[in-house]
């Protein structure tokens, strides 16, 4: 089971970004620590932080109609400030590797874990052609590598 954990922004972590603390380069190398054994244990498969800057962009559809905003954006407790994306047999062992993630983040954060949508849970929507595993570097009609 692939999972998307997202790791969520808070107010102290939007605004030491451009200055970080003793404190908040403590909590990185933490987190570096812990990717290390995700990968080690073969759990880890991607991560990545996100910035919130000019170059961030939200689309909002209405009907044929679409809106473009310009980051950076005010609410920063809505904001994704990263993700990673884990190989792990079920959820609950999600969950148990996320219990074990540092705080990376001044004062209370916040993850969220969401599951991939995999061939075979869209069952009759998908072909068998659809389901097979594409070639390395290739990108699946769902979007999926």
């Amino acid at each position: 089971m692939r999972v998307m954990v997202f790791a969520k922004s808070n107010e102290e972590m939007a605004k030491g970004m451009a200055n970080p603390t003793p404190e908040m380069l403590e909590a990185f190398a933490a987190m570096d620590k812990f990717t290390e054994e995700l990968v080690q244990a073969g759990v880890f498969i991607a991560a990545a932080g996100l910035k919130n800057g000019p170059e961030s962009k939200r689309i909002v559809s209405e009907g044929a109609s679409r809106t473009v905003t310009d980051g950076p954006f005010a609410e920063s407790r809505e904001l994704i400030a990263g993700f990673s994306i884990w190989e792990v047999k079920d959820m609950d062992e999600a969950v148990a590797w996320a219990k074990r993630a540092p705080n990376a983040m001044p004062g209370r954060s916040e993850m969220e874990i969401r599951a991939f949508y995999e061939a075979e849970d869209l069952g009759e929507f998908v072909t068998p052609e659809e389901r097979a595993e594409p070639r390395k570097g290739e990108r699946g009609k769902l979007g999926v590598a």
